[in-house]
């Protein structure tokens, strides 16, 4: 098994940050990310890119990272024991979209790379990453149009795939203390390196390089579409549910904060307004019913 080359990893991640920030620029059309470095205290730092009040993005970050220590948080010794007493390096491209119009989907997308060393021993390491779509409003073309993507970024690299990374995305997008998918998912994975290093990278890349040719096609059919006070109060309510899987159980958030990580970075994928509505309902039969009678159940999306 070939050894990891961190900094074709790192090469990498630097420059799909870049060509997203670019395409995602292109797809507003009116603003700009500003970009915030910085330095953590530990070890490492990153590229923050952030756009807010857009023509169409209401916020957007776009994050790279690169931190390393010797000491990893609890939370992960405690999912991979025998990282104990490592050294470590976590770098990755994280991103989270708000747009203003509610019929216009969220849209997250994660690639990251780890790699835990000791002298003399092999190195621990894995990729890890997705993307997934956040609907207020259902569009099944949408859906399938990002489920496609999806799939025709994995297929070179097994039949398997895409299927997997689907079933384990709708698994772990999913807010258990109200038993609810937070979107129509898309990828998620985690662990990999059974490909082998070189391979691994390349199906790393191959996810990283589909999110924004799958996202912003679906910005430019939706974003001249009309909507009114009560789709924004639906939007709101919704990302509320956003936030509570964010803080709740995203990994990467977890490790982040418990890593020493630099706060306002990690919290950029929080959306800035919400709302939470005591035991609020849809009306039945209501454009806002069909989300979750329609939307908001794991599926075959490439068949529906």
């Amino acid at each position: 098994m070939s050894a990891p080359d961190i900094n074709a990893v790192k090469s990498y991640l630097l420059d799909l940050q870049d060509r997203i920030c670019k395409q995602l620029e292109q797809a507003d059309g009116q603003s700009q990310f500003e970009e915030d470095s910085w330095q953590r205290e530990g070890g490492g730092g990153g590229r923050t890119r952030v756009m807010a009040n857009g023509a169409i993005i209401e916020k957007g970050g776009v994050n790279f990272s690169h931190v390393f220590g010797s000491k990893l948080p609890g939370s992960a010794t405690a999912h991979r024991p025998e990282l104990a007493g490592r050294n470590f390096q976590a770098m990755g491209v994280s991103l989270v979209i708000h747009p203003h119009n509610p019929y216009i989907p969220t849209s997250h997308a994660n690639v990251r790379f780890f790699i835990a060393e000791k002298e003399g021993e092999d190195p621990v390491w894995w990729f890890g990453g997705g993307f997934d779509l956040t609907p207020y409003y259902g569009n099944k073309e949408d859906c399938r149009s990002w489920h496609q993507a999806a799939k025709d970024a994995c297929d070179p690299f097994g039949a398997d795939i895409y299927p997997r990374f689907k079933e384990w995305c709708d698994e772990y997008f999913h807010l258990k203390h109200r038993d609810e998918p937070r979107g129509v998912g898309g990828l998620f994975f985690d662990d990999l390196n059974e490909l082998g290093f070189e391979q691994s990278f390349a199906l790393m890349r191959s996810i990283g390089d589909a999110y924004a040719p799958a996202y912003c096609p679906i910005i430019a059919k939706r974003k001249d579409m009309e909507f009114g006070e009560r789709q924004r109060d639906f939007q709101l309510h919704r990302r509320g549910r956003y936030v509570e899987f964010n803080l709740v159980y995203d990994r990467g958030t977890l490790f982040g904060l418990q890593s020493g990580g630099r706060t306002e970075s990690i919290l950029m994928s929080l959306p800035p307004e919400v709302r939470w509505g005591y035991d609020w309902k849809p009306e039945a039969g209501s454009e806002e019913a069909e989300l979750y009678d329609t939307y908001l159940k794991p599926q075959n999306w490439l068949e529906s």
